[in-house]
């Protein structure tokens, strides 16, 4: 009798559990794709079928800590299916905390125009273009390859009339010259100290340059921030993505470039994104922390 779906999972989770702490999810995600079907469908109509021939191959590439987004090719994110390789970081739920905090500073003036810094994926870009169905926006990468799956999930999702992917690098004199001024600016810019202990999945698979920052991360935050007064409209709105524990000295980096700052958590109640805008634009939500 061959081997069914059912009980390939269950030795996969097995298996898995030696290196993952999502063991099951992982095991039914890399079914899902071995079946080029949805994971309910897998959960709901296929557990008594037979084990397609590439999911040991797929089971065997997370055992080495390859991400599963990898492995699959796409990350869900802000309710977009979005492609991804080694050339972008992974789209995280941590994130989305940039796009409730942009509605909220928002509300009630939508965006005509939106910059995203070091777009990657186009994660945080094609999600405001989904919240802002007249925005238009431009996402900065540096990295050709990256610029490449920004612009084919811009493609994908139907948005490319109104997302234009371009090279740029903050780092360079002048390579803002031409963009003019932006409604909201959002960022996740490399923010992990370069000794940082990290998930090999994360160290091992994810760009490097898109992760780390220098000594203590700030690096790029503090060639970036003080950019920003000449990128905002006047009534503009900048949220940038952090670490954890970056929140005051961000903050401090923005108020030194006359501009205003809050940070505002996440869902784990963590310090997510800093919201920057001059002074007077700042939101005053409950959902914004002072420190």
């Amino acid at each position: 009798m061959e081997p069914q779906v059912r009980q390939a999972l269950r030795d996969a989770t097995l298996i898995l559990a030696r290196t993952s702490d999502t063991a099951r999810l992982d095991a039914e995600v890399l079914m899902a794709h071995a079946l080029r079907c949805s994971r309910s469908d897998v959960l709901l109509r296929h557990m008594a079928a037979p084990v397609p021939e590439g999911f040991a191959a797929l089971v065997g590439r997370r055992m080495l800590h390859e991400p599963v987004a990898y492995i699959v090719g796409t990350q869900e994110f802000y309710g977009l299916d979005l492609a991804v390789s080694p050339a972008v970081l992974i789209p995280r739920g941590d994130s989305e905390t940039l796009i409730e905090v942009a509605r909220e500073a928002l509300a009630g003036r939508p965006p005509a125009r939106i910059l995203d810094l070091g777009t990657g994926s186009g994660a945080l870009l094609l999600a405001a273009l989904t919240v802002w169905p007249a925005a238009r926006g431009i996402g900065i990468e540096r990295s050709d390859p990256a610029r490449v799956v920004a612009a084919g999930n811009a493609l994908r999702l139907g948005l490319d009339l109104r997302a234009r992917m371009q090279p740029g690098d903050w780092t360079q004199d002048n390579w803002a010259s031409a963009l003019g001024r932006f409604d909201l600016i959002l960022a996740n810019p490399p923010y992990v100290e370069s000794e940082a202990v990290l998930d090999r999945s994360v160290r091992g698979f994810e760009p490097a340059e898109a992760l780390f920052a220098g000594v203590d991360g700030m690096d790029d935050y503090a060639v970036l921030i003080p950019q920003l007064p000449a990128l905002l409209s006047p009534q503009g709105v900048a949220v940038v993505e952090i670490g954890w524990q970056q929140g005051a000295a961000v903050r401090a980096l923005a108020e030194a470039a006359g501009l205003a700052a809050r940070v505002h958590p996440d869902l784990a109640g963590r310090d997510r994104a800093v919201e920057i805008a001059f002074p007077g634009n700042i939101s005053l939500g409950k959902g914004a922390a002072d420190h």
